[in-house]
């Protein structure tokens, strides 16, 4: 199945035509994200964490200390929304009342199990790679006392959906008239030059991650 079933929980109703649920939009926009804020609720409490994250085929991987409350609890399966977002730019409107922000948005739903012991280093590798592509193969693999430290959730994508809104200001017809500016101002997020660790060795260089990627720094 290439869509997520739409239901009540996960449609779209505030400007329906913005919303898709395709699994290619849905992937592409948690792909391009490297924080997503994970909401759970505890005893009529909710909350909402911000987190790195990876994913791979239908599932979103989560790791934290085998003492965090958000491990624990999400291990028991209640359910989570997991949200990721992009903002694009800045929509200035003749009218407060229709300015916007331009943005890509997925919303995931689904519940969480513990990752067993045999594929936590290789589930690790995911959201490492997820925040820096090929970064895995260059580290040192994980200490047994770090991986009995860390606690691993796989988080089944059970529903999902995204929202993108693209495009300049939708005025009303006799505002056009107005002597106010009005238009889009673009948001381009980039990585900086990389700066070396003070304690680095001199004689080591940039790593394959970084070096076969350099149109991504400014």
């Amino acid at each position: 199945m290439n869509d997520y079933t739409k239901t009540e929980r996960n449609t779209v109703n505030r400007v329906p035509k913005r919303g898709h649920y395709d699994k290619k939009t849905v992937f592409e926009i948690l792909d391009a994200g490297i924080i997503c804020h994970v909401g759970f609720v505890i005893d009529n409490q909710p909350f909402v964490i911000p987190m790195a994250f990876g994913r791979q085929g239908d599932n979103i991987y989560l790791h934290g200390a085998t003492t965090s409350r958000l491990q624990t609890e999400l291990a028991k399966g209640i359910p989570v929304c997991i949200t990721v977002t992009h903002l694009d730019g800045i929509v200035l409107a003749r009218s407060a009342f229709h300015s916007s922000m331009n943005y890509r948005s997925a919303v995931i739903f689904g519940n969480a199990q513990l990752v067993n012991d045999n594929e936590k280093s290789d589930v690790l590798n995911v959201v490492t790679n997820h925040i820096w592509e090929g970064r895995a193969k260059e580290v040192r693999p994980n200490k047994e006392n770090e991986l009995k430290g860390t606690s691993v959730l796989k988080v089944s994508i059970d529903q999902a959906s995204a929202k993108i809104r693209v495009g300049p200001p939708i005025d009303d017809d006799d505002d056009y008239a107005l002597p106010i500016w009005a238009g889009v101002i673009p948001i381009n997020t980039s990585f900086g030059t990389p700066v070396s660790d003070s304690k680095l060795k001199p004689e080591i260089d940039l790593p394959e991650s970084i070096t076969s990627n350099p149109e991504e720094f400014v």
